[in-house]
């Protein structure tokens, strides 16, 4: 069998689908190797800052790294922004919907709401509320998502800082998403 027997999903047989898992799980497993290429080819530099879009990732990463946090913290450091390219207005989200199935609910949360969050360091230049994330106060991953956009996030944009190259981060990338998913736990 080299494709499935139907056209809508409802015709579809046991045979089909057992066909299409087999496809489905060896492309999952290629899921690392995905997100390191995507990630290497982010070095041109965001619109007016003074490093790339891979610099900030990758000195995000090292400071992560270089505080001892695990390996889980590290790659969504590495990835917290991963949705700029495609997801501008709300790449926090996207970020936090890749890393979802393998990583705890902590990690994901951090991820997911770290955007406004870090708003905290420019909102109010543009007439914002640089205080939205005090609705999450009473959250029991506050202070940990401050923590992250004050060590990890809005420090990352210095080019004279010594970050690691993606491929030191590739075997954690790999480890990460090789993960059962926690959904399936």
């Amino acid at each position: 069998m080299k494709k499935v027997s139907f056209t809508e999903m409802k015709a579809g047989t046991k045979k089909d689908y057992l066909f299409l898992d087999k496809h489905e799980k060896n492309f999952a497993s290629k899921t690392a190797d995905r997100i390191i290429k995507f990630m290497s080819g982010l070095t041109e530099t965001l619109e007016g800052y003074q490093v790339s879009r891979l610099e900030h990732s990758l000195q995000s990463a090292s400071r992560a790294y270089r505080n001892g946090e695990s390996e889980e913290m590290v790659v969504a450091a590495l990835l917290h922004d991963i949705g700029d390219e495609l997801a501008p207005m709300n790449h926090s989200e996207y970020a936090a919907a890749i890393l979802k199935p393998y990583v705890t609910e902590k990690t994901h949360w951090i991820i997911e709401k770290h955007g406004e969050f870090q708003m905290f360091y420019y909102a109010h230049h543009l007439g914002g509320d640089k205080n939205k994330r005090e609705k999450y106060k009473d959250h029991k991953y506050y202070q940990d998502t401050i923590n992250f956009c004050e060590k990890y996030d809005q420090n990352s944009f210095d080019p004279n800082y010594k970050s690691f190259p993606l491929k030191f981060f590739e075997p954690m990338v790999k480890k990460i998403f090789s993960r059962k998913p926690y959904s399936l736990l």
